[in-house]
Formats: C-alpha cells, sequence, structure tokens
C-alpha cells in the first residue's frame, strides 16, 4: 500500500475517533450533542475503517440515526426538541456569564440558524408495518 493512502486512512480515522469521542463526551455533558459527532464519525469512519462504520450503522441505540440521516436528512421530532431547548438554555446561560457583549448576541444568532436549519430538516417516515428499530423485515 503506498505511503500516502496509508496517511490518508489514519487521517480518516483519527477523525471518527476523535468525533466519537467528543460524541462519548456529549453523552455526559447536556450542552455537547452527541448525534452530529456519532454521524460525523460514521462518515469518516466509511472512508478509512469500513468495520467502524458498519457497527456505528448497526449500532441499537445510535444506528438508527445514522440510517436516517443517510437515508435522507431526516431529523426525528424528538430530535429536533431536544436540541432546541438545549440551545435555548444554553443560549440564557451565555448572557450570565462573564463574555464579552459581542458573544451575547453572536452565540444565541448562530444557535437560532442552527435551530432554523434544523426543523426545516424533514422528520422520518413512520416505521413500516413489522419494522424493527427503523429496519423493515423481509416479507
Amino acid at each position: 500500500m503506498h505511503l500516502r493512502a496509508v496517511f490518508t486512512r489514519l487521517l480518516w480515522r483519527t477523525l471518527a475517533v476523535l468525533c466519537l469521542l467528543l460524541g462519548l463526551v456529549g453523552i455526559f455533558l447536556p450542552v455537547m450533542p452527541t448525534v452530529p459527532f456519532v454521524l460525523v464519525a460514521a462518515w469518516a469512519a466509511g472512508h478509512g475503517w469500513p468495520a467502524l462504520e458498519s457497527w456505528l450503522v448497526g449500532h441499537p441505540r445510535y444506528g438508527v440515526h445514522v440510517r436516517q440521516w443517510r437515508e435522507g436528512g431526516f431529523v426525528p421530532r424528538s430530535a429536533k426538541w431536544a436540541a432546541s431547548i438545549g440551545m435555548l438554555g444554553s443560549a440564557i446561560l451565555v448572557q450570565f456569564l462573564p463574555v464579552p457583549s459581542a458573544a451575547r448576541v453572536a452565540v444565541p444568532l448562530c444557535m437560532v440558524l442552527v435551530a432554523a436549519w434544523l426543523w426545516a430538516r424533514p422528520e422520518p417516515p413512520p416505521p413500516l408495518a413489522g419494522a424493527v428499530d427503523g429496519r423493515s423485515r423481509p416479507p
């Protein structure tokens, strides 16, 4: 294998692991999202670590989000609400922190833009009869 291919694969794997670690932090810190980092980790793993990608796609908790995103950029309504409430709480919190005035305006503005984009994403279709975890069961 060429050195460049090895280096490229190592970079993709590093990005995948870094995003998984950030997602892991998000499990314990409510202000840090988990699923977006898992989505990026699955994307990066698809370029340099197929076994990790398969594991993420088949993961019992987060795999459904990866599959829904890949199938149509779907974001469940519950995730939209959770993200919006989290951003609202963070926007309120930043108003009471010792940060520059520009941050008190810029941070909530960015969050409003992210929330608008998020709510514009389609929601997943209802599961098919007999579907398990968002996967259709063969007839």
